[in-house]
């Protein structure tokens, strides 16, 4: 896997830059893409003192422009690109009749038309180049249907079904697809995170505290689902419980153990 290439979304801070040190590490040349260019040059400066072959381009997933211009970049000076992670990614919490429509559009831009923007533009890089790999960063939350989180939850589902159908539509073209969804874990998700009350930042803020899993944990689990070309990725073993028992027990029994179980957001 040496000397190989990537891209990451979000790439500047929390899950992006742990990928981006985990990557360099076993010698691939890292790219990575923000709209914090402060901290995007912090990372290129510890990716550099790794040994590693770094550049930071700035990045607005929201912006189609913008994720061409990374596409031509890194065909232009590294002859294309081998994994492609589509990272970036926000949070919004709240009530079903609270959560204004401004906050559904502003999620929904970023966490699944963000990913559907970057396989769109780098699907036709894979082919020309007959090989490559999309690693799109969902959630738990796409899987399980926690309360209070309804406009996440439906964005993180959405990169779900959308990485499902492009693991079927690009497999003749040599194109791997993964997708990884892991529960809280240490991350700065909430420093851009919008809540309709104080109290449920208060709760997540504990919750992602208290988690023994960190960006690091998952950045390495998503290094071997690169390496074995997996689809799914679970970080969360207590997670992987909790998805099983919703895939596994009817619903009228799943449905009143979770209620009761995340009583407290409500």
């Amino acid at each position: 896997m040496k000397d190989q290439r990537i891209f990451i979304t979000g790439g500047a801070s929390g899950l992006g830059r742990a990928l981006a040190l985990r990557f360099a590490r076993a010698g691939w040349r890292v790219c990575i893409g923000d709209i914090q260019d402060a901290r995007g040059a912090e990372v290129v400066a510890e990716l550099e003192a790794l040994g590693s072959q770094a550049l930071y381009l700035p990045c607005d997933v929201r912006r189609e422009e913008d994720l061409r211009a990374v596409a031509e970049r890194l065909e232009a000076d590294w002859g294309g690109v081998d994994v492609v992670v589509n990272n970036a990614g926000v949070a919004q919490v709240g009530a079903i009749d609270e959560v204004p429509l401004d906050d559904w559009e502003w999620i929904v831009d970023i966490n699944l038309l963000g990913v559907v923007r970057g396989c769109k533009v780098f699907t036709p890089v894979f082919k020309r180049q007959g090989r490559g790999h999309f690693v799109n960063v969902a959630s738990m939350a796409g899987l399980l249907d926690v309360p209070m989180m309804s406009s996440y939850n439906a964005t993180k589902a959405a990169v779900v079904s959308l990485s499902e159908t492009l693991q079927n539509e690009l497999h003749r073209h040599g194109i791997a697809v993964s997708v990884i969804c892991p529960a809280f874990f240490k991350t700065n998700l909430g420093d851009s995170m919008r809540v309709t009350h104080p109290k449920f930042q208060a709760i997540l803020g504990k919750l992602f505290d208290r988690s023994k899993i960190t960006a690091d944990h998952v950045a390495e689990e998503i290094f071997t689902a690169v390496k074995k070309r997996s689809f799914l990725v679970l970080p969360h073993a207590e997670s992987r419980k909790i998805w099983r028992m919703k895939r596994f027990l009817p619903r009228e029994i799943y449905a009143p153990l979770l209620r009761r179980s995340t009583r407290r957001m409500r």
